[in-house]
């Protein structure tokens, strides 16, 4: 394989405030105006009739999920900014929209890299957090139900500091910050209104998050943890990666965690007949309707997929 067919185009731009690209712009706005659909919930309450807030709350965990895997994704391995102060302000702004850390996000998916949905050791043990594996028996995955529901109560905080405090760079700092944050956020809006804390905004809140879990789960499910062109499984679908920012190539992604979203596709067609040969798993539905795959392997089925000899498939760093 020559090695100019997985060479990374890096964009670049004269411009003052965004670091790579000026279409930037566009995911850092999605951004924005995800914090100003969370805010404009509350406000929008006490007034709506309550099947309009349920379609609301609905659209609210679908952007949560969006954000997770799109907007606050991407701003994970290319910030968007110069700034490095713009880059922890907006840091912040995401998080009271999905009420998590972001830079403890950062230090959950950095993780994640390190692993890429690695299979339990002997001592039945991940690398990967997040890994589909980590909670699995007989070295396959867990269940969908258990990794999507259950997921979101198994962040280990005490876990991620510790990581982040390796960094030296006041990571600890600013995802202690975010913390209070929405925390401070939340706790205002429960003052005024409880109910719509408890009974509203919660379910809806979690549901976001276990959204994201099911888009995870099967971004990896099929994949092959032994191979690294092969960690991910991608899915090419226009809609949902113009909506995802190009996230769906995910096993792209995993080969070249540091290719910019604008430059995926091209990434992609580089590398298409080595993906081929290489055996990459890839569905037609979004991930998040992975389970809808009519050739969704069993569990209990290995992959069929040998482990290859490839030098190419080598793990590379993240940053």
């Amino acid at each position: 394989m020559n090695a100019n067919a997985i060479r990374i185009e890096r964009p670049s731009t004269s411009s003052k405030l965004f670091a790579h690209t000026r279409w930037d712009a566009i995911p850092a706005a999605a951004g924005l105006f995800h914090l100003a659909y969370f805010l404009g919930l509350f406000f929008l309450y006490p007034h709506a009739p309550l099947w309009v807030m349920l379609i609301l709350g609905f659209i609210y965990s679908l952007m949560v999920n969006a954000n997770i895997n799109g907007v606050g994704h991407n701003f994970i391995h290319n910030p968007f900014f110069r700034s490095k102060l713009l880059n922890r302000l907006f840091g912040v702004t995401q998080s009271i929209a999905n009420c998590f850390s972001q830079t403890m996000y950062d230090g959950v998916h950095m993780q994640h890299h390190k692993g890429n949905s690695d299979r339990q050791d002997e001592k039945g043990d991940t690398i990967d957090w997040l890994s589909i594996y980590r909670h699995g028996h007989d070295g396959e995955p867990e269940s969908a139900w258990s990794y999507v529901f259950l997921g979101f109560f198994r962040d280990d905080v005490g876990a991620i500091r510790k990581e982040l405090r390796k960094r030296g760079n006041n990571d600890v700092f600013w995802g202690n910050l975010e913390l209070a944050a929405f925390a401070i956020t939340l706790l205002t809006m429960f003052v005024f209104n409880w109910r719509y804390v408890i009974f509203y905004f919660l379910p809806f809140w979690y549901l976001g998050h276990c959204f994201s879990y099911l888009n995870g789960y099967y971004r990896h499910y099929g994949a092959n943890p032994d191979k690294p062109i092969a960690w991910g499984v991608s899915s090419y679908g226009k809609i949902y990666n113009w909506l995802f920012f190009y996230n769906g190539y995910h096993a792209e992604h995993h080969f070249r965690p540091k290719v910019h979203w604008t430059k995926m596709e091209k990434f992609h067609q580089s590398i298409a007949d080595l993906q081929k040969q290489e055996g990459v798993r890839t569905i037609k539905r979004a991930h998040m309707l992975g389970f809808l795959d009519p050739e969704l392997p069993r569990r209990g089925e290995r992959e069929r997929t040998q482990v290859g000899g490839i030098d190419l498939n080598r793990p590379r760093a993240v940053r």
